[in-house]
């Protein structure tokens, strides 16, 4: 009896060990599935910032319907999702493949955007002497413009595409086997897509909220900080190919 009792203490003991090794391990996971998740989101959410490029949706997007509009912004949610998603899994691959370094991508995105920020700029300036809808995208045109330029570069440009392939590419040895990696960094893009879409399905609901003069003034402010990040953009990448000659 004394011996079935000892066996019987003994296997509630293993069995304790056994499940708190479990729950240490599930602990593990979650936390790293956290992580990753809040490592895309924290890295690529202040360089995407759809809230912050809402004006310049808006104005570009000038003469279509409540309803083309939500669905132009669904179109750029889902192709910034599948340009974040392949630039964090597979972008180091594509640049080695066709032999193209981060700074080169850096700096003709850097071209991109000031040229992109500086349409807008001078555009917001005239808007006054042009009709409604003269040269914002209309119904018949608008899935056209869903990538280029309301993707790439205005949403999801050059300098988030290159963030998100340094946070593919400093994963650890043999972490992207991990399901809690891949996991949360496919959490973190699908939380990004889901600003973009928000942002851009109410832009029109900020917009009245905040009035013409307002949105008129975000606008030429937004566009000239385009213009800024892009030159900043441009001048990263320079800055890294004129230390390789230097060196």
């Amino acid at each position: 009896m004394a011996e079935t009792c000892w066996n019987h203490r003994d296997f509630k003991r293993i069995a304790s060990g056994v499940s708190s090794c479990t729950l240490r391990i599930m602990n593990d996971t979650l936390t790293d599935l956290i992580k990753n998740t809040l490592l895309v989101v924290g890295a690529l959410f202040p360089i995407v910032n759809p809230i912050g490029n809402t004006p310049i949706f808006l104005s570009l997007t000038r003469g279509l319907s409540d309803r083309g509009r939500t669905v132009l912004a669904r179109m750029v949610a889902v192709n910034g999702f599948v340009l974040i998603v392949v630039s964090i899994f597979i972008g180091t691959h594509i640049l080695a493949f066709f032999g193209i370094s981060l700074p080169v991508v850096q700096v003709g995105g850097g071209l991109i955007v000031i040229s992109t920020g500086w349409t807008l700029l001078r555009e917001s300036g005239d808007d006054e002497d042009e009709q409604p809808g003269q040269k914002g995208c209309s119904e018949s045109d608008y899935t056209r413009q869903a990538f280029y330029p309301l993707t790439l570069p205005l949403t999801v440009g050059p300098g988030s595409i290159s963030v998100a392939i340094a946070v593919g590419a400093n994963r650890a040895e043999g972490s992207q086997w991990r399901w809690p990696l891949i996991a949360g960094m496919l959490i973190g893009s699908v939380l990004i897509s889901a600003s973009i879409y928000l942002s851009y399905r109410f832009a029109e609901r900020i917009g009245r909220t905040l009035g013409e003069s307002a949105m008129n003034i975000i606008i030429r402010l937004s566009s000239f900080i385009l213009v800024c990040i892009g030159v900043q953009i441009l001048w990263n990448g320079l800055s890294a190919l004129l230390r390789t000659v230097v060196h």
